[in-house]
C-alpha cells in the first residue's frame, strides 16, 4: 500500500515541481519577446516619426504650420495641389525622370560587360584594371569636378543642361562594375562553358546565360543608381543652375523652399512629393535590392 501511495503521489509532485518552472519559462519568454519587440518598435519610431511630422505639417493651414502644434486642426489636402501647380514643378519632375531613368539605363548597360570581363575572362592586365576600378571608387567626385566642368561646359558647350551628367554614365560606373563583378564571380563557370560548347559567343553568352542569372545584382545596381540620380543636388547645381528649364526636383526644391520660407506646410508637401516615388519604388523592389546586395558579397 505504501508503494502504491508513493507511485500515486509521484506524478502529483512532478506536476507541482514542473508547474512553477513552466510558468517561469513562459514568463521569461514573454519578457524576452517584449524586450526584443520594444527595441524594434523604438527603432521603427525613430525612423518613422520624422516622416509623420512632415506629413502632419504638410496638411496644416498657413497659420498653424508656424505654431508648435503637432496635430492639424483641419486637413488641407489642397496644399499638395498648390505645390503641384507651382510653375516649373512638372518640368522638374520631367527632368528628374529623364536624368534618373536614362542615367540608370546607361549605367547598367555599360557596366555589365565590363564586370563580366573582369569576372570571367583571363587576360593580361586584368588585376591592374580591377585596381583601377577600385581606385576610381575611392576618388571623391569633387576632385574631378573642375576638369569635367571645363570639358563639358567650355569645350562641349553643354552648360545649362543635364547632358554633362547623363553622358558620362554611358562609360560605366566604378561602384556598379565592382558590385556586378562580385556577383558574377558566384556564377559557376560550367554554365558559361556549356553555352560556349553549344556555339554561343561571348555576347550571346552574356545575354542568354549571364544576364538572367544576374537579375538580383542588376536590380541592386539599378536601384542604387536611380536613387543617386534622383537625389543628386551637387551635379545639377554645377551644370544646370543657369537654366531653370533644366532643374531637377532636388535643386528645384531648394528654390521652392526659399520662395515659401514662411509656408512650412507647402514646403513639407513639396518634400513629400519629391520623396514619394523613391519610397514607393524601394517598397516594391526591396526584396530584389536586399537579395542583390547580399549575394554580391559572397566572394571576394
Amino acid at each position: 500500500m505504501t508503494l502504491d501511495t508513493t507511485l500515486g503521489q509521484a506524478p502529483a509532485r512532478t506536476r507541482g515541481a514542473g508547474g512553477p518552472a513552466a510558468r517561469t519559462a513562459r514568463r521569461r519568454a514573454l519578457l524576452n519577446w517584449v524586450a526584443v519587440h520594444a527595441l524594434a518598435v523604438a527603432a521603427a519610431l525613430f525612423f518613422l516619426l520624422p516622416f509623420v511630422f512632415v506629413f502632419l505639417t504638410s496638411v496644416m493651414n498657413d497659420q498653424q504650420a508656424l505654431t508648435t502644434d503637432y496635430w492639424p486642426t483641419s486637413w488641407n489636402w489642397g496644399n499638395y495641389a498648390k505645390v503641384w501647380d507651382t510653375p516649373g514643378f512638372l518640368t522638374w519632375w520631367r527632368n528628374t525622370l529623364l536624368y534618373a531613368g536614362l542615367g540608370t539605363l546607361l549605367t547598367v548597360v555599360s557596366s555589365l560587360p565590363v564586370a563580366y570581363a573582369l569576372a570571367k575572362f583571363r587576360f593580361r592586365g586584368r588585376n591592374l584594371a580591377l585596381m583601377a576600378v577600385i581606385a576610381m571608387m575611392m576618388l571623391p567626385p569633387q576632385v574631378t569636378v573642375i576638369p569635367m566642368y571645363l570639358f563639358w561646359a567650355k569645350q562641349m558647350g553643354l552648360s545649362g543642361s543635364l547632358w554633362p551628367l547623363i553622358i558620362p554614365m554611358a562609360f560605366g560606373d566604378a561602384f556598379s562594375i565592382f558590385l556586378l563583378r562580385q556577383f558574377l564571380l558566384t556564377i559557376p563557370k560550367e554554365y558559361i562553358e556549356a553555352a560556349r560548347i553549344d556555339g554561343c559567343g561571348d555576347l550571346r553568352t552574356l545575354l542568354r546565360v549571364v544576364l538572367p542569372m544576374a537579375k538580383p545584382a542588376i536590380a541592386a545596381v539599378a536601384l542604387f543608381q536611380f536613387f543617386y540620380c534622383w537625389n543628386d543636388y551637387f551635379g545639377p547645381q554645377i551644370y544646370a543652375s543657369s537654366n531653370h528649364g533644366a532643374w531637377t526636383l532636388s535643386y528645384g526644391l531648394e528654390s521652392f523652399k526659399a520662395a515659401h520660407h514662411t509656408n512650412w506646410n507647402l514646403t513639407m508637401a513639396a518634400t513629400l512629393l519629391v520623396m514619394a516615388p523613391v519610397i514607393v519604388l524601394f517598397f516594391f523592389a526591396q526584396k530584389a535590392f536586399i537579395e542583390g546586395v547580399t549575394l554580391t558579397g559572397v566572394k571576394g
